[in-house]
């Protein structure tokens, strides 16, 4: 089974190259705000659990959001693997997504970093914003806050997953089919 962690920060191309590697691999994506927006929706314990925390203006606990992981898990257990998107941030969801594998007799195959300088984020996200319509890509002070938030906070996660061996850095700058045929022999070497 191939589990994937595509990382990288904000404008980094990671939905891009996600529907990419999906095609490719046939892997379950497993994205946490989609998981969330479905698990609210279908009413779950953990969705309702999610969703009183998010009114409140909370952040969900990583157990509610490894409890959602688990359910989809379950779901799709014949699946060839799976790509894991905007999962893990810190070092204690790592650890927990790896027990949480462990107990399936799964593991993280490789980590697939996408690298791309603070500059060219900037520059993406800014032009992202004029079609997204979303207003996080529109203003420069919130996009610098949020590649600041990920260059401090998630960071570690790479380390984490660069101390088992399963850490792959990848250029992210570039033609797209170029970073999916790195990404593609970085997975093979996994």
């Amino acid at each position: 089974m191939l589990n994937l962690i595509l990382f990288g920060p904000p404008g980094a191309g990671k939905g891009t190259q996600s529907e990419k590697i999906i095609a490719k691999y046939k892997l379950i994506h497993l994205s946490t705000g989609d998981l969330l927006r479905s698990e609210i929706q279908g009413g779950t314990e953990l969705g309702l659990r999610a969703k009183t925390l998010m009114d409140q203006g909370l952040l969900v606990p990583d157990e509610v959001v490894i409890g959602m992981i688990d359910n989809k898990l379950k779901e799709h257990k014949g699946a060839p693997g799976f790509i894991f998107d905007g999962f893990p941030r810190t070092v204690a969801q790592s650890e927990a997504l790896d027990a949480l594998l462990a107990s399936y007799n799964e593991s993280i195959s490789v980590m697939v970093a996408l690298v791309v300088d603070d500059n060219e984020l900037l520059a993406r996200l800014l032009n992202r914003g004029k079609t997204s319509g979303r207003p996080d890509d529109q203003n420069e002070a919130l996009i610098s806050k949020r590649i600041h938030e990920y260059n401090s906070k998630t960071k570690p996660v790479a380390d984490y997953y660069q101390a088992q061996g399963k850490y792959i850095a990848i250029n992210g700058i570039g033609e797209i089919e170029t970073i999916f045929e790195g990404i593609t022999g970085a997975i093979e070497q996994a």
